[in-house]
This record gives structure tokens, C-alpha cells and sequence, in this order.
């Protein structure tokens, strides 16, 4: 039986050799891009269109017409593809269609070779677009499935290519133009086909069953296009340049109605601007538009407050030129002029403050607006321990694209905070730090420290206690992230272990204990760290192996095949040389096969491995258990104060979410 589709969703394939069928209201080029595990294409030779129709495992038509069918052999592509997308464009001159929304919806088909139906899509909600990504094929876990897309570009066929990472899309667009136009000088169309073109409202123009309405697109869901590429930053006719984040939509302005609609409680902008919308970003599905849109507003954040900071110093400067100007000879540095002098620099220069500042809270005001829209929206993997949608928790099938380390915030902007997300699974494992000296020393801006006196207490001024509260500070941290990944991963797709040599972490381990979460408590001393790494260094080697031969059938029973997220506690506590160079392995290797490292340390209490340690040091990303200004943005290089995802004291969610969890794998 077919299953039926609407954007976002997906369905598994249980063939590799499939037929992809295309209908549409009017004669459109197919064409296929195959791109890597983040959709980008190595070059033009991951492309199959009319003029280059056959590449590796994928075949396409030549011309432009309202029917195609596309062959595709899964099992013949490279190791290096993971998506295999069939993109739609309307051709220049051929058929008299200039938009898609001009006729009847399009629609895909994903088909056995005998024709027997496995998924299809129609296409719903295109409007001003001339090129689409209709669906994809996608590898997870080593299994291909389909996913309905939709995803539309009113900038046509070179969007389309410059958004996959594409170069040379410019001139390959002109290519597939060329070939698409000769193909059709040469072709003769058939009567039937001709007929069937001028029907575009029929069942067989646009592939749906009789009687059958199209589908609808998912909650949220708006237009699909995709007007705001990464090169529309850059204007073309010497204008000002657009700032916004590439993925954030430009919204136009709302008619009343749909104003009242999409306005918060207290209403519309005094403005008469929009008010935001969670999900107003593009992606394929709400859960990436969210995350766009988050990572959209930590950029505006950053340039806005980027742009605030410019001016203050610019007018700093301009007062420190003009008292120099004014002031410079002696003889003119008292009585009455000087006095008028220094009071009119100082009232420019307050005036120059005074409208940075103005703006800074005009964007501020924005932003926090949006996000006041967007944090209760966000999916449980993106959102705050206290955010009401863990308490509707439901175990999930797949796994999420992103998970939130935290929060961040900018010292001008105490209010706002912006969410800290990474995309999943993890290509670099965490190291929080258990260790005072960092904290103790001021190292971050004052509302870090003064968080922190508000958690550490008097123990601030106390090494020893200070110490003992940080570590368990930074455990507690580990597990409420090692308890998110949990809660996030379909049963059975994610194990957490850990290594605790002194047998101090059983506190903060008691969630993940008393749940099941962690079968059994951590083996203690030497020999307990020996075990746990010889088992997963094993682990990572036979999957490696695995994956280079496509022997994933051949592994032995006892391997676990789940993604693995190993803890080390009381680092180095317990650890020998061979332990360091296999601690090293698991960070470097780790990730490519499911293996993910997290370290509580000290820092200064790991300085005796010297260099041995640093490698390790730098490849994994530092995070704390109290705030701390330490992570640099690679726009503006701010200094952002990270925050821990902390649970809130009191609260039980750990223990339901991951209760939850166990019940669905019994």
C-alpha cells in the first residue's frame, strides 16, 4: 500500500532499486543532486540532469515534459552519498508556465521497478517558485528512507544549486538550460502528451487518485520558498547590505487578518510591523525552521550588539579628538570656553550614545518579542528543562537534528537569552569543567560570578568546599545532558555509560540508576577504567571495520550497535598511560561510529600528562557548570556567558522522562 505523505515526513524503503515518478500541470525538467550526510554537493559531477543524464546509480530524462520517471539503484552510489534529492524546475520558453502555483500541484511517486507503489507526494502550497526539491532519499543508520520536501525557490534552478553548496550553480544552471532547450527542439510530442499538458487539472496531469483532494501541508508550514540564500547578503546595485541571518524568511507584511492571527496576547508591533512567528525561517521540516530561526536571532543578537559597541567606542574616540582639539593649547583650557567646550563634546558624545543605545533596544525589543514566540514552541530536544512540553513528553521515533547545551547571553542583554544547539549526532564530545580556578579568578564578566556566589555560596571563598560544589555542580550537569540525549533518541539508540574510579558520582547518578536508564553503577578503580574503555575501543574498531566492508550483518552478538555517550568522572583519577592513549582514540574516532565522549575534569588537576593531554583538551568543546563568558562567536568574536542546562531544583522531570523511556523499551 502507498503511503501518503505531506511535508517533513518520511517512510523507509525496502528496496534499494526504485522508479521515482513525476507529474505535473506542464512540462518541468527532472534532475537529481547527490550530496553528503549535510546535503552539499562535492561538485557538478553530483549532479544528473538533461544534459549529463547518467551518473553513478541514477538516470534521468533529457527533456522537459509533464510525466518522468527517474531510475535510481541505491546500492550502486558511493559510500560518500547520503541524499539522493530529485529537484523540478520549470524550463525558460517551454510550455508557457512561469510558476509553479500557475497549475495544478505536482506530485511524486516513489515506485518498486514493477510500479508497485512504496510512498508519494503532492507538492501543495508552491506559489511564485520556478524550481523545487521534491523529495529525497536518505541514508540513517546504514537503511534508506524517503522524505516528503517540498522546499521552493522563487530565484529558480541557480537557488536551487547554490543552496546545496553548489559553486558553479550559475553555470550549470545555463548548462541544464541549454541541454533542456535543445532536447525539446529535437523532440516530437506525442498527440496524447500534448493533450494531456492542456489538462493540467486532471488526475493524470498531477498523479492523485480520483476523487482523491491534494495533501495538506504540515502545521506551520508556510510558502516553502526560499528567497533568502546565502548570497542575498550581498546586494547588487551598490545598495545597503542585508544583515539577516540567510536561512530567516522575509515575511511580507500580513494582511489584518492573518496579523490578528499570527499576533501575540498583547498584540500586534506599535510599528504596525508583523509580530513574529515561531518556525518564520526556511527548512524542510518545523523542527529546522525552528532551528534556523534560533541560530537566525543569536546573529541578529550578535550584529546588533556589534553595531552598538562600534558606535560607543566611534563616539569615544570622537569625544576624546574633539577635547583634544578644543583643549590643546594651554592658554585655552580654563575659564568660560573651556568649560563651553568640554560640555559641548560630552552632549555629542551622549547624543551619539544615546542613539546606538536607541537602536541596540529597538532590535532588542525584536528579539526579545521572537523569542518570547519561539521558546515555547520548540521541540522538547531544543527546549529548557522547564519549558511545559516535557511534561506531554512522548517517546520519539526518530532522532532529533539538533539538542540545546544550554543558553547564551551578552553582558548588554542580561534578559535575553539565546539557545545553544548542536547538531546530532555530536562530531565533538564535551569536556565540562569541574576545576574552581577558572571561577575563582573572574575569568568571566560579573554576572557569571555573581551566579556563581548565588550556587557556590559562602564555599566561594573555600577551596576545598569550593571544589567538592563545583564537581558536583559539573556531574549534575553531565547527567542532564546525558538524560536529554536519552529522552531524544528512539529506545534502543542510545546507551550512556560511565567511568567513575573513585565511586564518588553515585549522587548525581541516582536519575539515571533509579530509572535504568544506567543498568548498573559504575566500576570503581584502575580496573573498572580498563574495562570500560577496552569494551568500547573494541566497540569503535569492529564497527569501523564494519562500515568499510558493509559487513554491518558480520558483527559479533555481543557488540551493541546503539550510539554510546561514555562519562569520565575523576579524570585522571584511575588513569595510566594506555587508558590516556585510548581515552584519545574514543575522542578522535568515537564520533564517525556512534561513540561520544563526555569529560568532568579539572583542568589544572590533569596538567601532569602535559602536551600528551592538550590534543584531547583542544578537541573537545569546553562547557561549565556555573555561567561563564567564555565561548566566541565566529562573526563578531563576541565573548558569549554560557549558562548549563541545569534542571530546576525540586523538579522531577528527569525521573518521568526517563521513567517513560523505560517503560517504552520493556
Amino acid at each position: 500500500m502507498t503511503a501518503e505523505l505531506v511535508r517533513g515526513q518520511n517512510h523507509p524503503l525496502d528496496r534499494t532499486r526504485v522508479e521515482i515518478r513525476v507529474a505535473a500541470g506542464g512540462p518541468v525538467m527532472a534532475g537529481v543532486t547527490l550530496g553528503d550526510e549535510q546535503g552539499r554537493l562535492s561538485g557538478t559531477e553530483a549532479v544528473a540532469h538533461p544534459g549529463a543524464p547518467r551518473r553513478t546509480g541514477v538516470e534521468v530524462p533529457r527533456q522537459a515534459a509533464a510525466e518522468h520517471r527517474i531510475a535510481v539503484d541505491l546500492d550502486a552510489l558511493s559510500e560518500a552519498v547520503h541524499r539522493v534529492s530529485v529537484l523540478l524546475a520549470l524550463p525558460t520558453g517551454i510550455g508557457g508556465l512561469t510558476r509553479f502555483g500557475a497549475a495544478a500541484a505536482p506530485s511524486v511517486a516513489v515506485t518498486g521497478l514493477d510500479g508497485t507503489g512504496i510512498a508519494g507526494y503532492t507538492i501543495t502550497g508552491l506559489g511564485a517558485e520556478t524550481a523545487v526539491v521534491a523529495v529525497e532519499l536518505y541514508r540513517r543508520r546504514g537503511a534508506w528512507k524517503v522524505r516528503a520536501v517540498g522546499q521552493g525557490y522563487a530565484d529558480g534552478l541557480v537557488a536551487m544549486l547554490r543552496d546545496q553548496g553548489l559553486p558553479q550553480a550559475t553555470e550549470l544552471a545555463a548548462e541544464i538550460e541549454e541541454a533542456v532547450s535543445l532536447g525539446h527542439a529535437r523532440a516530437v510530442p506525442a498527440p496524447v502528451a500534448a493533450a494531456r499538458s492542456e489538462r493540467p487539472g486532471t488526475g493524470a496531469a498531477t498523479g492523485a487518485a480520483p476523487g482523491r483532494p491534494a495533501q495538506a501541508d504540515t502545521p506551520g508550514t508556510t510558502d516553502g520558498s526560499a528567497k533568502d540564500s546565502p548570497e542575498s547578503a550581498a546586494p547588487s546595485n551598490g545598495g545597503p547590505i542585508d544583515y539577516r541571518h540567510p536561512k530567516r524568511r522575509t515575511t511580507p507584511k500580513p494582511t489584518p487578518a492573518r496579523a490578528a492571527a499570527n499576533a501575540p496576547a498583547g498584540g500586534s508591533a506599535a510599528d504596525g510591523s508583523p509580530a513574529p512567528v515561531a518556525g518564520d525561517a526556511s527548512g524542510w521540516s518545523m523542527e529546522e525552521r525552528l532551528y534556523n530561526q534560533v541560530w537566525g536571532m543569536f546573529e541578529d543578537l550578535a550584529r546588533s550588539v556589534a553595531a552598538y559597541r562600534s558606535a560607543s567606542d566611534f563616539a569615544e574616540s570622537r569625544l576624546e579628538q574633539e577635547l583634544d582639539k578644543a583643549l590643546g593649547d594651554p592658554r585655552d583650557r580654563l575659564g568660560t570656553a573651556a568649560d563651553v567646550a568640554r560640555a559641548t563634546a560630552r552632549d555629542k558624545h551622549a547624543s551619539l550614545v544615546a542613539q546606538a543605545r536607541a537602536a541596540l533596544d529597538r532590535d532588542l525589543a525584536q528579539l526579545t518579542a521572537e523569542a518570547d514566540v519561539v521558546e515555547p514552541a520548540l521541540p522538547p530536544a531544543l527546549a529548557r528543562w522547564d519549558n511545559p512540553v516535557w511534561q506531554g513528553y512522548h517517546v520519539p521515533l526518530e532522532r532529533p537534528m539538533a539538542l540545546r547545551l544550554g543558553d547564551l547571553h551578552l553582558p548588554e542583554v542580561l534578559d535575553l537569552r539565546i539557545p545553544m544547539l548542536v547538531r546530532l549526532p555530536l562530531e565533538r564530545g564535551l569536556w565540562i569543567d569541574s576545576g574552581p580556578g577558572s571561577y575563582v579568578s573572574g575569568a568571566g564578566p560579573e554576572p557569571s560570578r555573581e551566579y556563581g556566589r548565588r550556587e557556590l555560596g559562602s564555599a566561594l571563598t573555600d577551596g576545598t568546599s569550593n571544589a567538592a560544589e563545583l564537581g558536583r555542580l559539573a556531574m549534575e550537569t553531565a547527567v542532564a545532558i546525558a538524560a536529554r540525549m536519552l529522552a531524544v533518541h528512539p529506545p534502543g539508540d542510545f546507551a550512556v555509560q560511565v567511568i567513575d574510579p573513585g565511586g564518588t558520582a553515585g549522587p548525581a547518578l541516582a536519575p539515571l540508576l533509579e530509572t535504568g536508564a544506567l543498568r548498573e553503577a559504575p566500576p570503581s578503580g584502575a580496573a573498572g577504567v580498563a574495562t570500560v574503555l577496552e569494551a568500547l575501543t573494541r566497540r569503535v574498531d569492529l564497527v569501523q571495520m564494519a562500515v568499510r566492508n558493509r559487513a554491518a550483518d558480520s558483527l559479533p552478538p555481543d557488540i551493541d550497535t546503539a550510539d554510546q555517550l561514555l562519562i569520565v568522572h575523576d579524570f585522571p583519577h584511575g588513569f595510566d598511560d594506555r587508558a590516556l592513549t585510548q581515552l584519545r582514540y574514543l575522542a578522535d574516532e568515537g564520533p564517525s561510529v556512534g561513540v561520544h565522549l563526555m569529560m568532568v575534569a579539572d583542568r589544572a588537576q590533569s596538567q601532569e600528562y602535559g602536551p600528551v593531554l592538550d590534543p584531547l583538551w583542544r578537541s573537545l568543546l569546553r562547557i561549565t557548570p556555573v555561567p561563564d563568558a567564555h565561548l566566541a562567536d565566529p562573526w563578531v568574536g563576541h565573548a558569549w556567558t554560557y549558562e548549563p542546562p541545569l534542571v530546576p531544583k525540586g523538579s522531577q522531570v528527569v525521573h518521568q522522562v526517563l521513567g517513560r523511556l523505560a517503560e517504552a523499551r520493556r
